[in-house]
């Protein structure tokens, strides 16, 4: 259990990382930036994922409808070529549809397939919190909705067991920028309400000053969707972990704010 909790911590130090390849394993570098990147698939064509962690995706997320079952099958082949090269990798997967069918023999499925985390929404059927489906954690994500109230109701998620996080469903992706300290005042408020760690939603192409917002927001892990070109999901991968990892190193340089005493 907690494999969420070990990314997140994994993602916040620099490391050795082992490798497995034609010469055997090797070791290389992880510096450490402020959040988890995790990579979601819409579609998965085979290497993909593992191209995405090679280029530096701390975490995979893959979607699921509920429907198909074989498409089970085709993940468990790709994550298991995944975990041929990092053993640690976490894996979850968003499913989409279907929630009232599922019970304890489909999540213990779910886990036999390689995934260690589901991603639900508010409107799933709350009796799945109570499934003990051992070694699958569930984030609930959260939409941000107006009206003062929003944040005591949403607060009330910390009286329910079963939640190890939050997917912060902010539609944040193209405002960052123009956010004002208004608007982001009241994000970080619905933010604090939530008390489990979060993901949250970015596009390529983040830039540091999007990356110190986001920051505020404390969030643990990022996701990026998978582009239709493997080459373009590489790049986009490594400029976002260069931008996290600049950010985390600058933040670590600025000194911490003290109170003087009258």
């Amino acid at each position: 259990m907690a494999k969420l909790q070990d990314m997140f911590t994994r993602a916040r130090r620099a490391q050795s990382v082992g490798c497995i390849g034609f010469l055997g394993k090797g070791k290389s570098e992880s510096k450490a930036h402020f959040a988890a990147i995790v990579v979601k698939f819409p579609r998965v064509t085979a290497g993909s994922a593992e191209a995405a962690l090679k280029a530096g995706a701390d975490g995979l997320l893959f979607t699921w409808d509920g429907k198909d079952a074989n498409k089970l099958v085709g993940l468990k082949q790709e994550i298991t070529s995944v975990r041929a090269t990092n053993e640690d990798v976490v894996c979850g997967l968003h499913i989409t549809g279907g929630w009232h069918t599922l019970d304890s023999d489909g999540l213990t499925h779910i886990k036999d397939h390689g995934m260690q985390y589901i991603i639900l929404p508010l409107d799933a059927p709350a009796r799945l919190l109570a499934l003990d489906a051992k070694e699958v954690e569930k984030v609930i994500t959260v939409p941000m909705r107006s009206g003062d109230m929003y944040p005591l109701f949403i607060r009330n998620l910390a009286t329910l067991d079963g939640i190890a996080a939050a997917l912060l469903d902010f539609n944040l992706t193209d405002a960052l920028a123009t956010l004002t300290i208004e608007e982001l005042l009241h994000y970080h408020t619905v933010r604090e309400a939530v008390r489990y760690p979060a993901f949250i939603n970015v596009r390529s192409g983040l830039r540091e000053v999007d990356a110190h917002t986001l920051k505020t927001l404390g969030v643990q892990a990022v996701i990026l969707t998978a582009s239709d070109s493997e080459e373009a999901t590489r790049q986009q991968i490594k400029e976002l972990r260069e931008c996290l990892q600049k950010v985390h190193e600058e933040d670590k340089e600025l000194p911490h704010p003290s109170i003087r005493k009258a």
